[in-house]
């Protein structure tokens, strides 16, 4: 192995005898770093995963004759107006696109049948560690995500990695226990707004979805309320007067009553121009080359706010205060969170609130720990988030895309970046990412589906999602209308909601063939389709 490092444009190799993890350079202090790489000759297997970088990515297993398409056939007249390119890595990764060129952050694996190779990160704070395998040359390229980042002292936590064969319990055991983290969260059931209305609603269609859920939750299961309540994206100091009335705090002392726990949507870092944050606090906005930094074309373009801003760290604790202790909610979805991370301190004229320059990563690992204070012991489900950071930081963490109401989208929105709307693509994050879920925080793989109508999933695609939900998540959130259901239909969700006390679940990574034990009886199901 070698390593391969610049400084201030400057390049050399070194070689090194590296201690039982940590990897370190010699530098100088003050120093602002431009590449640091290391390559390592890697045998490729059957089935190979990369980590996508956020929550959303598309994740699966890869085969050496895949590739992994970015943004390549959009032109920057389509994706620089609507900002696209920064709703991951597009931005900052050069894709590519060449049959047996892979690459994902923070941890891989090599899979031959039930013999795993992992290879993981163990300290993603000097910037994030980007695994890029060319397999036909059988090189693994491992890079620091830290240009524009200057050195504090004498040496740079090149690599702190970790390595381990065996079975897959047996590497991610031994993974977490090297992190230190053992996030097991308990199991919650329950519904959320989104899917059923979207951002259409109001007091009246949620004291309808209440009396539906009425019907079939028991108690301690949750009830969210997703996007939609709040006048603008950005303002979230009060709900919108002409949905609610009579406010928040009405809602919520209704749900309580029922004896479920409540939720609530919210993203944090972001706003829109219609927000009244964006009108009256410019100076709260992220900047990048002086200009706001857009993060996509959601709610007709969206904006990150700078949460190294003391405006902004002071309007977000009075937020969370007034969500917690005024309103009562127990749990927040908090969404869009890579936008408050896209770039690193330093790099190109943006600035920090820090003393020293700090990474992409460092960056958001500093935003989620502000935000977990802000929660204190309240659950908090991250979504949209870079999923390393976001360890043992929240309670539960979407795994994958959104769903959709159909299985994959049309074929021309297929073509957009991996992030987009798919039932397929969320089903195989549930499956690949699967090895967090108790580890990491609880695997939230979104809502699953039993209506008839105003859905284009077939029965057997319905089944099968939530059956693997229910197997492999620690959230199991449905999205129907609740006061729709005949007895058939509750029947069909009780049946399904016992899976969660199934014994020996396993599944079939090559097939996507699900069995598990319940009422000493083996079940097996298989994927509604051959190809993913």
């Amino acid at each position: 192995m070698e390593l391969k490092w610049q400084v201030n444009e400057q390049s050399g190799t070194y070689e090194f005898t590296p201690g039982k993890n940590q990897i370190s350079a010699p530098v100088t202090p003050g120093e602002v770093f431009y590449c640091v790489e290391a390559r390592l000759e890697f045998e490729p297997s059957k089935k190979m995963f990369f980590n996508g970088y956020q929550t959303w990515t598309h994740s699966p297993e890869y085969e050496p004759r895949h590739r992994i398409r970015g943004l390549h056939g959009l032109t920057k007249l389509i994706t620089r107006p609507i900002a696209l390119d920064h709703f991951a890595d597009y931005h900052f990764v050069k894709y590519a696109n060449r049959e047996g060129v892979l690459h994902g952050f923070s941890y891989c694996y090599f899979r031959d049948n039930d013999h795993y190779r992992l290879l993981a990160s163990l300290d993603e704070r000097p910037g994030y560690t980007i695994f890029t395998f060319d397999t036909k040359a059988k090189i693994l390229l491992i890079e620091r995500d830290c240009q524009g980042v200057a050195a504090e002292s004498e040496t740079f936590p090149a690599f702190t990695l970790f390595y381990a064969e065996g079975s897959e319990q047996e590497v991610f055991d031994g993974w977490f226990d090297a992190l230190g983290i053992h996030n097991r969260p308990p199991k919650i059931k329950g519904y959320s707004s989104w899917y059923n209305h979207y951002q259409n609603i109001s007091e009246k269609s949620i004291r309808s979805d209440l009396s539906g859920a009425q019907k079939i939750f028991d108690p301690g299961d949750l009830f969210q309320i997703d996007d939609g309540w709040e006048t603008a994206v950005g303002d979230w100091e009060t709900a919108d007067p002409r949905k609610f009335p009579n406010g928040l705090k009405t809602i919520v002392r209704e749900i309580h009553d029922t004896g479920f726990l409540s939720g609530l949507w919210l993203a944090p870092f972001v706003c829109t121009k219609k927000s009244q944050i964006y009108k009256e606090h410019p100076d709260w906005l992220l900047r990048y080359q002086g200009k706001p930094w857009k993060n996509g074309p959601n709610w007709g373009g969206f904006y990150s706010l700078d949460i190294g801003s003391p405006g902004v760290q002071s309007y977000l604790k009075d937020v969370f205060a007034r969500i917690f202790d005024e309103w009562e909610f127990d749990l927040v979805k908090l969404d869009f969170l890579y936008a408050a991370a896209p770039f690193a301190s330093g790099d190109h004229g943006f600035s920090s609130d820090l003393p020293y320059s700090e990474s992409r990563a460092e960056r958001m690992i500093r935003a989620l720990e502000f935000l977990r204070k802000c929660c204190g012991e309240k659950l908090i489900l991250g979504c949209g988030v870079p999923v390393m950071p976001a360890f043992g930081l929240v309670d539960y963490c979407r795994i994958g895309a959104d769903v959709g109401l159909d299985w994959d989208d049309l074929h021309i929105m297929r073509l957009l970046h991996r992030e987009r709307v798919s039932t397929n693509q969320s089903i195989q994050n549930t499956i690949y990412r699967r090895q967090l879920d108790g580890r990491a925080f609880g695997n939230d793989p979104d809502v699953f589906f039993l209506r008839e109508h105003n859905i284009r999933l077939s029965a057997k695609e319905k089944n099968y999602h939530a059956i693997l939900n229910a197997l492999f998540g620690s959230l199991w959130l449905t999205s129907d209308d609740l006061s729709a259901y005949d007895a058939a239909k509750i029947e069909q969700y009780q049946k399904l909601a016992r899976l969660r006390e199934a014994a020996d679940v396993h599944i079939d990574p090559d097939n996507l063939t699900i069995s598990y034990m319940l009422d000493g009886q083996k079940h097996y199901h298989t994927h509604p389709h051959w190809l993913m």
